[in-house]
């Protein structure tokens, strides 16, 4: 169903699309045309530009929407963890992490929305494991995305088959978080996020949306690197597991340190 009118406002009022991109000049204009014309979505847009080799900063300020660009590249970690600095710091409610690639539809950002009014949820993950949509992944990967979903879902007390998807709804209490914590290792802004939510008593749930192949681009499969995936994931794991519970910041303190 979609939104009515009266929750457009409210989302334009309160929502930052964050669109971390790296290279993606081919990709980015198909998306943030997409967005601009996605009847159910009213909501800001920001471009964070990790030091991009090709034209994506420009791309993105040709088509009027917000851009940060990075002196170095941080990985997505650090690019969301700036994004979300400017959430906390323009007053957003809610942020949302839409990847650059055209894998999430813009579409499917309502569904986020609803769940987290309906639930009171601090983050909702959108998976493509969830009963929507036609995704599929098979082999060594599909294995690791199982295991890490198993243990992921013990440690956050709610049952998350996508422990990798970076589509994600926070609200501005997990902004502030993680304007200050989040990871910026590989794999860091999806699975040792989580983690670090969890330890710091954030209510996660997740809902299924429609996942696409990346718009362009090469996408990461195949044995060898569904293997490297594996080995990689399952360190950041152990990183995130070992990590020391940190504190949630109030809005005061964000503004101060900022």
């Amino acid at each position: 169903m979609s939104p009515s009118p009266q929750q457009r406002r409210t989302v334009k009022a309160s929502l930052l699309v964050i669109i971390p991109a790296f290279n993606e000049a081919e990709s980015l204009p198909a998306l943030l045309q997409e967005m601009q014309q996605c009847e159910t979505v009213d909501a800001d847009v920001l471009v964070v530009d990790d030091a991009s080799a090709d034209t994506t900063s420009d791309i993105a300020r040709a088509a009027g929407v917000g851009v940060l660009s990075l002196p170095i590249n941080l990985g997505v970690g650090g690019a969301m963890r700036t994004g979300y600095c400017y959430a906390v710091e323009r007053g957003y409610e809610y942020a949302v992490q839409v990847d650059a690639d055209g894998q999430h539809r813009p579409e499917d950002i309502p569904r986020l929305v609803h769940c987290m009014e309906d639930t009171g949820a601090d983050i909702v993950v959108g998976s493509r494991f969830a009963g929507v949509g036609t995704y599929r992944v098979r082999g060594p990967r599909a294995w690791a995305m199982k295991l890490l979903s198993s243990v992921l879902s013990r440690q956050c007390g709610t049952r998350l088959t996508d422990t990798t998807s970076g589509f994600k709804l926070v609200n501005r209490r997990t902004c502030q978080y993680f304007a200050h914590n989040m990871p910026t290792e590989y794999l860091g802004d999806t699975i040792e996020a989580l983690v670090l939510a969890a330890k710091a008593d954030l209510h996660i749930e997740e809902v299924g949306v429609e996942m696409r192949q990346r718009i362009a681009g090469n996408p990461s499969h195949g044995a060898w690197k569904s293997t490297v995936f594996l080995a990689r994931a399952c360190v950041s794991l152990v990183l995130a597991m070992s990590r020391p519970k940190m504190k949630l910041h109030n809005t005061s303190d964000m503004l101060a340190e900022n």
